[in-house]
């Protein structure tokens, strides 16, 4: 069962830049995109949003003013300012301001999602069991954080790999029962489809390697697979 996906307001006036934001965030989040600053405060202050992401420059309210308002008003969802001036001074007003975090454009997009992810987790939305930092319940594999509701998992070293629906159905089996090994027929059972050969167990477990790295799934010789780094 998937569970509803956090809302994020994010106020960003740039007209290339915004819309990018809300495609690639649209992975995780509810976006709702808002281009004025007076338009997100009157947003945040109404309410519903799990985290903001708040430009720096605005029309009509800067972004640092937006953040003042809101934590005056008691509104203490996790915010994210978005900026280009990256002195010591401007980010210090930021965090001063109420702001939870401060990312300097241009900045990675696997960056900014684990901003978010830490940002949500410090203000109370993950309450230890692994569900709540915006993807659904993470399975720990080694240094890697794999979030089958999302299809997302992070690398300890490089960031985050999208995986596609039969990759996920593959590595979902196989972290649900991490000391099971399975055979090629009972993997083609319970995620391929029935016309499928056994080979096409071996052709996904190969790209799932490669998206992550090689001993994440463990081949037993003679039997099957199972999860690797335990």
């Amino acid at each position: 069962m998937t569970s509803a996906r956090p809302r994020l307001l994010l106020a960003e006036d740039d007209p290339q830049l915004g819309p990018l934001m809300v495609r690639v965030l649209d992975e995780v989040y509810d976006v709702t995109l808002v281009a004025d600053g007076a338009d997100a405060l009157a947003a945040g202050l109404a309410g519903g949003f799990d985290v903001f992401v708040i430009d720096r420059r605005l029309p009509s309210l800067d972004g640092v003013t937006i953040v003042e308002r809101l934590r005056a008003s008691g509104v203490r969802t996790p915010a994210l300012i978005l900026t280009a001036l990256c002195t010591v001074d401007d980010k210090v007003r930021g965090l001063d301001a109420g702001a939870d975090d401060y990312l300097v454009k241009p900045f990675d997009f696997d960056e900014l999602f684990a901003r978010l992810r830490a940002i949500r987790r410090s203000n109370g939305s993950d309450d230890g069991s692994g569900d709540g930092d915006g993807e659904g319940p993470f399975v720990r594999i080694g240094g890697w954080e794999f979030y089958p509701e999302s299809r997302a998992i992070y690398s300890p070293y490089e960031g985050r790999a999208i995986l596609t629906d039969r990759e996920n159905a593959l590595l979902r089996l196989l972290a649900q029962h991490p000391r099971t090994t399975f055979s090629r027929a009972q993997i083609l059972a319970a995620v391929f489809d029935p016309a499928d050969t056994p080979g096409t167990v071996d052709t996904y477990v190969h790209y799932v390697r490669r998206k992550t790295e090689h001993d994440l799934i463990t081949t037993v010789h003679g039997r099957g697979y199972r999860l690797g780094l335990l």
